[in-house]
């Protein structure tokens, strides 16, 4: 469940309604880990029983609440229920019938692309059946359809892109829903392609008047190639044409000749170059070595209205995630995402993806192990750093609080209580420093990032 409605229910300086302004350690700018993140699963639940009897007692008015703490203490009040209402034993009872999931039968979308490897081999190698659920994943033309079906309730869960939920909470290109973002699928593991028609091209500053591909407005691809074309002293918006296609048409439009290259997950770079019509100018790790890409995202609903399903499948993603990012699992990783009903692509062309060691177009077979990687740690400065990109071509308007959406979004607390509770290291700060083409983003002064750059509209 989400860490965000775990504070103190005895303490006056938690603020339990968690709004935008909120003061508390979980909502504030701070990069403390909260205290929530070192809860048991039985903690966290105790913690949720009594916040739920406290806030009963007080009306649901948390000022309220907050008051009579203040005034009083935490600790007389926790005596003075402890005599009136028996909290340890309707603990113990909501904990004998929370462990289950609440709903088993789960329709998780996916767009048919390697970023979304950890939720689609959860299906077939048994992770979803792991914890308890019967999880169908459904293949999406693309992150529009991902995104409506998910609004509409059709979609438990899905795949997005690590900015959808991001623009979906604020309401940027769709009506404004509280989404959540937990665990992110991969990092790297996209290219930049180019027909073969541009060999002598190879220099950016080539590049005017040429028509790229992205899969989607709210994309990591589309701000890395608006990004690295900018570098170049190209204005994305004047220079170039960028043209929204989705994944699984690219390699049609590259030799139709519609598009000259494309920003594109695979396996659609590698696609191009196993058809011989295109060749792999760059990979994005050489653009931001460790980016962001895919993410396992949800409506805020269902974590709250379905904490233990959402916690099963929280589980399910990380421990998918964890197992992929061990290279001596791609193999046998490619082989179970081939089939038709999941990537339909040949096996070569998704081991070359997952293995890192490809053919380039260019007459080379490059080794690099981590062209695409898996790590499910949702790093708030990434998040910061993708609203400054938002707000640098004019995604959004007006003030924009980087932080406190970012930290609402994002949920890093969730991601590593269930990390570590499966074993696995997580990070203990959620904000760092990161460096995109030798520039170094400082996620405490987002606004003076997005104003230091010459081409933008922000």
């Amino acid at each position: 469940m989400t860490t965000k409605s775990l504070g103190n229910p005895f303490s006056d300086k938690s603020d339990l309604r968690h709004g935008a302004d909120c003061g508390c350690d979980h909502c504030s700018t701070s990069i403390k880990t909260p205290e929530p993140d070192a809860m048991s699963s039985d903690q966290m639940l105790e913690r949720a029983v009594e916040s739920a009897v406290v806030r009963s007692v007080f009306g649901h008015n948390d000022l309220s609440r907050r008051s009579f703490m203040g005034m009083f203490g935490g600790t007389t009040m926790a005596a003075a229920l402890a005599s009136v209402f028996p909290l340890e034993q309707a603990k113990a009872a909501i904990l004998d019938e929370l462990g289950p999931p609440e709903k088993t039968d789960l329709n998780i979308g996916f767009v048919p692309i390697t970023c979304a490897t950890p939720i689609i081999m959860a299906q077939p190698m048994g992770f979803y059946e792991r914890y308890g659920l019967n999880a169908q994943v459904i293949k999406t033309a693309g992150w529009a359809v991902a995104r409506d079906k998910s609004l509409s309730g059709e979609y438990d869960a899905s795949h997005m892109l690590t900015p959808m939920p991001l623009a979906m909470t604020l309401g940027a290109g769709s009506v404004a829903e509280p989404y959540i973002m937990p665990a992110v699928e991969n990092i790297n593991g996209q290219a930049i392609v180019l027909s073969n028609e541009h060999l002598d091209k190879r220099d950016p500053t080539q590049w005017k008047g040429f028509t790229f591909g992205v899969p989607f407005e709210y994309s990591m691809h589309n701000f890395l190639l608006r990004y690295y074309v900018a570098e170049f002293g190209l204005d994305p918006d004047v220079d170039i044409q960028i043209r929204v296609v989705p994944p699984p048409e690219m390699v049609a439009n590259l030799r139709a000749g519609n598009l000259d290259g494309y920003l594109s997950p695979d396996p659609f770079n590698q696609r191009a170059v196993w058809e011989g019509i295109g060749f792999i100018h760059t990979l994005t790790k050489d653009i931001w070595e460790g980016h962001p890409c895919c993410a396992f995202a949800a409506p805020m609903s269902f974590a709250t209205e379905l904490p233990n399903t959402y916690g099963a499948l929280l589980k399910s993603i990380i421990d998918a995630t964890q197992y992929a990012s061990n290279p001596a699992n791609r193999k046998e990783i490619s082989e179970a995402i081939a089939p038709t009903n999941y990537l339909n692509q040949p096996v070569p062309v998704i081991e070359q993806v997952l293995t890192g060691t490809y053919a380039d177009g260019l007459g080379e077979v490059q080794k690099v192990p981590d062209r695409i990687d898996f790590d499910p740690f949702p790093w708030h400065s990434m998040g910061v750093w993708i609203l400054t990109q938002m707000k640098r071509w004019g995604y959004i308007e007006g003030d924009v609080n980087y932080k406190a959406v970012a930290e609402q979004v994002y949920l890093a607390a969730d991601c590593k209580k269930v990390m570590n509770d499966l074993g696995y290291e997580a990070p203990d700060v959620t904000y760092k420093s990161h460096t995109i083409m030798g520039k170094t983003f400082d996620p405490a002064d987002p606004a003076g990032y997005v104003s230091s750059f010459a081409i933008g509209k922000g």
